[in-house]
């Protein structure tokens, strides 16, 4: 039975959605009279390639933060333990941290690319191009599938509200502000969406360790899970219980996550676009804060929430009491709603319908900005009118945008009729999608990979992975269905044979006859595509040679140590010691994620507005200078800072 009423299901969705929508074109307006800016393609689809560390980071945090993020981390946290969360925010930040590769690749090797695709095709040619075009829309689609499917299921949920009408009433607001401001507009507003998720996230963390009446410290949750693991054994745990690392389950979740979100991450535009648009000294540095600060989301919220899920169920608080939650409400991502009622009630229903809006807005926005950015670069321009001009470019862009923004709603309303739930979608993902990661990969840092292996990884790869997710599906259940193909060994299956396959065929093939690529075709090919009105102005030392190698050498380096402690060296000696938390261990855990929540808020928050200060002290000017009848000079954010310097 919903919470809340219907009436503040709609005026959430539809108020929030109105307020940023008036927001971000207000804040386009003035950066356009205050700071100069001057809305071209380049513009529209790039920010200018001037977003600093802080911004950039705060925009990947946003961009990463989907409704799976805060539903299906409490999910996994609720069916395994401790470990789900871990496994949850380890398995999907190291695919970021190891962008930061490719982020700066693109800086040193086609630094006027808009997408990914483009470089694809100046490399590889039309046939390429198009396969690569198909699994980048695959996956833009269904990313946003999923992010409509939790939004509105949450929405439902709490609320009564007309799952069908949610799927549908979500994107407006989005698609408003995204044709009103660009790609800059989406930085902006995933910068205010990630400050209320975070903020948001802490109070809870501090309603359940802290101040709760039901909860209150670690050690009482530490009891209270230790009763629920008497009550209900935990297969495959050690000892049966929730506090502990050495899960079969949550270790296998983990391979799946990893290997599914390297799908989601490197053939996404969104990412692209984020490095794209970074200044090449901020592209590093961003992605490395990004992913670090973005680890503390699912694992401090999942931590948070989907423990107190198991903890509190038994607890007549809980909205589902005396009855356990069904398998299908657990699968729709509804064990972080029921725990943040039962502890906070009413209050805590509309936190976390705000939560989900704001990670759910804010990613699809990345998601619409993507597929403008394909279609109108790779379709539009690469084979419809080549000679389009920025005008052109950008109305063919507000088409777009407009006509996905009305398809996002569609395809959640098409997978909630067909009975596909976020969980089953957030396993399957890379199965579809991850057989270009590694095509991808290597068609920016190797320069032997031919076209016969990066084309053949990516159709080997997914031909493989289908065949081995339905065959070991049927191995198990016997049969094909969504509850058998939904297992987790079928899952597993179909993502290992997805990426596996894929590489073993892109390097195999490509040995036998390896290519000579010269890098300078897509440095200098891609220039060649760029209208001379739509060059922004960049500080030569940002493109400095020895400067960007050596940022390379700092992102192979950093992001491989870093990725081996997240997967290797902190998770693998606790799941084979097979140790089970004591009451101190399990306190020490949480205040150790309580500390990271903490430090990501304040340099996420607090960053952009330091890096932007100047810019941002000059706009008020001319706001006060508006006001007392003063008419401001526009002039480029840079004159700004160092006008106000």
């Amino acid at each position: 039975m919903a919470i809340l009423s219907e009436g503040i299901g709609y005026g959430i969705v539809i108020g929030f959605g109105a307020f940023f929508a008036i927001l971000m074109t207000l804040l386009t307006f003035a950066q356009k009279r205050y700071l100069g800016e001057v809305q071209t393609s380049e513009m529209f689809m790039t920010a200018g390639r001037t977003i600093k560390t802080g911004l950039t980071a705060s925009a990947i945090v946003s961009a990463w933060t989907w409704a799976a993020t805060l539903l299906q981390s409490s999910t996994v946290a609720y069916q395994y333990g401790v470990s789900g969360p871990f496994w949850y925010a380890s398995g999907a930040t190291i695919q970021v941290l190891l962008f930061a590769i490719l982020a700066i690749e693109i800086k040193r090797k086609a630094p006027n690319a808009h997408t990914f695709l483009e470089i694809i095709k100046i490399r590889y040619g039309t046939v390429a191009h198009i396969v690569f075009m198909i699994f980048g829309l695959l996956t833009n689609i269904i990313v946003t599938a999923m992010l409509i499917l939790g939004g509105s299921a949450v929405v439902t949920d709490l609320t009564g509200m007309s799952v069908y009408a949610a799927c549908m009433l979500i994107p407006i607001g989005v698609t408003i502000y995204v044709v009103a401001g660009g790609l800059k507009a989406t930085f902006l507003t995933d910068y205010i969406h990630t400050a209320i998720i975070y903020i948001i996230i802490l109070i809870f963390g501090f309603t359940v360790y802290v101040k709760s009446d039901l909860i209150g410290s670690p050690a009482k949750m530490f009891e209270l899970l230790s009763k629920a693991a008497a009550a209900h054994p935990v297969d495959g745990n050690e000892g049966d219980g929730y506090l502990t690392m050495a899960s079969t389950g949550g270790l296998i979740f983990g391979v799946i996550n990893i290997v599914g979100n390297f799908g989601t991450v490197f053939v996404d535009q969104a990412y692209w676009q984020r490095a794209i648009a970074a200044k090449p000294s901020s592209t590093v540095v961003g992605y490395l804060i990004g992913g670090l600060c973005w680890f503390a989301i699912p694992f401090f919220l999942a931590t948070t929430l989907g423990l107190s899920g198991v903890a509190l169920e038994s607890n007549p608080a809980f909205p589902t009491f005396p009855s356990r939650m069904s398998a299908d409400a657990v699968s729709s991502g509804l064990v972080a709603p029921n725990a943040a009622v039962a502890l906070l009630g009413s209050g805590g229903a509309v936190a976390v319908l705000i939560l989900v809006f704001m990670a759910v807005t804010s990613a699809s926005s990345a998601e619409l900005i993507a597929v403008a950015a394909i279609i109108t670069y790779d379709v539009y321009r690469s084979y419809i009118k080549p000679d389009a001009t920025s005008k052109q470019l950008i109305n063919f862009s507000h088409i777009i945008i407009g006509v996905f923004g009305v398809l996002m709603g569609v395809f959640g309303i098409i997978l909630k009729f067909i009975g596909i739930s976020l969980g089953y979608l957030y396993l399957m993902m890379g199965i579809i999608v991850s057989p270009a990661v590694f095509p991808i990969f290597f068609a920016l840092t190797w320069r032997k990979q031919n076209i016969y292996g990066a084309i053949g990884g990516c159709i080997v790869g997914f031909a493989c992975g289908i065949a081995a997710w339905l065959a070991v599906a049927v191995r198990v259940d016997g049969v094909i269905s969504i509850a058998s193909t939904g297992g987790n060994y079928p899952m597993l299956a179909g993502n290992l044979v997805s990426l596996g396959a894929s590489c073993i065929t892109t390097v195999v093939i490509s040995l036998l006859k390896p290519d000579d690529f010269d890098w300078n075709v897509t440095k200098d090919g891609l220039k060649q595509l760029i209208e001379e009105e739509d060059k922004t102005e960049i500080d030569p030392s940002e493109t400095d040679e020895v400067k960007l190698n050596k940022a390379a050498t700092i992102a192979y380096s950093s992001s491989i140590v870093l990725t081996v402690a997240l997967i290797l060296i902190w998770p693998i000696p606790m799941y084979f010691s097979k140790y089970i938390f004591s009451s101190g261990f399990f306190t020490g855990w949480v205040s150790f994620g309580f500390g990271w929540a903490i430090l990501a808020a304040v340099t996420v928050i607090f960053l952009p507005i330091f890096e932007s200060r100047k810019g941002i002290v000059y706009m008020l000017k001319g706001i006060g200078g508006d006001m007392s009848g003063r008419k401001p000079v526009p002039t480029s954010e840079k004159k700004a800072d160092e006008e106000v310097a």
